[in-house]
């Protein structure tokens, strides 16, 4: 178990570490997750251009930050399924494709939410 046997604070602290830690590794070994940072840091600056309606500004920003928690998760189910070895399996196949599907939706919904707020 991740956390043994640690309570309150130390057991929150030592979560965020392991968090920040994913964070790390996602940066340092995908791509993917980086180029949706970058566009990220594009687009946080063009929200608070765009609007200033504060509920509007939240669903521009949380649809952005929907796409990298999407990513997180996809890579996550991507390092799970590879460290079983690189050998063809349907199940790995579509488990992955589902991975990927779902960071599309994830822009779909963006754009989606994006074009409502600034048309």
């Amino acid at each position: 178990m991740a956390y043994g046997n640690h309570r309150g604070w130390v057991r929150i602290l030592r979560a965020f570490g392991y968090s920040w830690n994913g964070l790390r590794s996602a940066f340092r070994h995908e791509e993917a997750f980086r180029q949706e940072l970058l566009l990220c840091l594009v687009l946080v600056p063009a929200a608070f251009l765009l609007t200033d309606v504060g509920v509007e500004r939240a669903l521009l920003l949380g649809s952005l930050i929907l796409i990298l928690i999407v990513e997180l998760l996809n890579s996550g189910i991507e390092a799970a399924i590879d460290r079983f070895g690189g050998e063809l399996h349907a199940l790995s196949a579509r488990a992955k494709d589902m991975g990927s599907a779902a960071v599309l939706l994830s822009f779909v919904n963006a754009v989606v939410v994006w074009l409502l707020v600034v048309l």
